[in-house]
């Protein structure tokens, strides 16, 4: 077991994703969730409403297995958590439990780069049961990898799995008519190097015709804090943020 050890802990805040992308957070009510038992932590949370209840998708991870799995909690409207359970494990480490609506179902793309791919899953009984749809191609095996419905077509921003410099220093992105693809890689990835605002932090918003990615400054160290991206040009020649 490591030495020293980061303990993450997940909150909901009263403000909407643009809010606080844009204002930040000064002011707001943050309600933190529990803490978990000792060596674990809970972290990457995705949020979902279905049908009137509040779902929170994230990584649980256990520093005696050096293993992440996914875990779902439901919430009440004060940020309470009534139930806690594993919606997704496998023998391989998993994290960023990317969850949305699609074509009538819901989704979820996690973080799973120590399999070689990147696998799509399909809720086959929400929350709590999921089955793999297919793997999706792409020009590398991606860490975090990020996707949203801009001007019409499905695109996906990632970071290479390639190595510690590209996972946090490295932004690719990818387009799509459909989502299990083809999957073309943008001619001028990867897009932008740096490492304070390329590794993808949470869901994409749409912001003034272009979109606002929340993105982790690992310049002092991994997932230090999280800065908003704001890219205002996107097409499958082009990119400027």
């Amino acid at each position: 077991m490591p030495r020293r050890k980061d303990i993450w802990r997940c909150a909901i805040v009263d403000r909407s994703i643009r809010d606080v992308l844009t204002d930040g957070l000064s002011g707001a009510d943050v309600h933190w969730l529990p803490e978990q038992p000792a060596f674990t932590f809970l972290a990457d949370p995705f949020g979902m409403e279905v049908d009137g209840r509040r779902y929170i998708f994230v990584e649980q991870y256990d520093y005696r297995t050096r293993h992440g799995v996914i875990d779902v909690l439901t919430v009440d409207d004060r940020g309470g958590v009534i139930d806690q359970q594993r919606c997704l494990e496998k023998p391989w480490h998993l994290s960023y439990p990317h969850v949305f609506e699609a074509d009538g179902e819901i989704w979820m793309l996690p973080e799973a780069h120590r399999s070689g791919r990147l696998t799509l899953y399909r809720a086959a009984a929400f929350p709590e049961k999921w089955e793999e749809a297919c793997d999706i191609e792409l020009d590398c095996v991606p860490v975090d990898a990020t996707i949203t419905r801009f001007n019409d077509q499905w695109v996906m921003f990632y970071c290479p799995a390639t190595s510690k410099r590209t996972k946090i220093s490295h932004l690719h992105i990818a387009f799509a008519e459909n989502l299990a693809g083809p999957w073309r890689s943008h001619p001028g990835n990867p897009v932008r190097i740096d490492t304070g605002s390329t590794r993808p932090g949470g869901a994409p918003v749409p912001h003034e015709g272009g979109l606002i990615l929340p993105m982790q400054d690992c310049t002092r160290t991994y997932g230090g804090a999280i800065r908003a991206l704001v890219i205002e040009t996107l097409t499958e020649e082009t990119f400027a943020a």
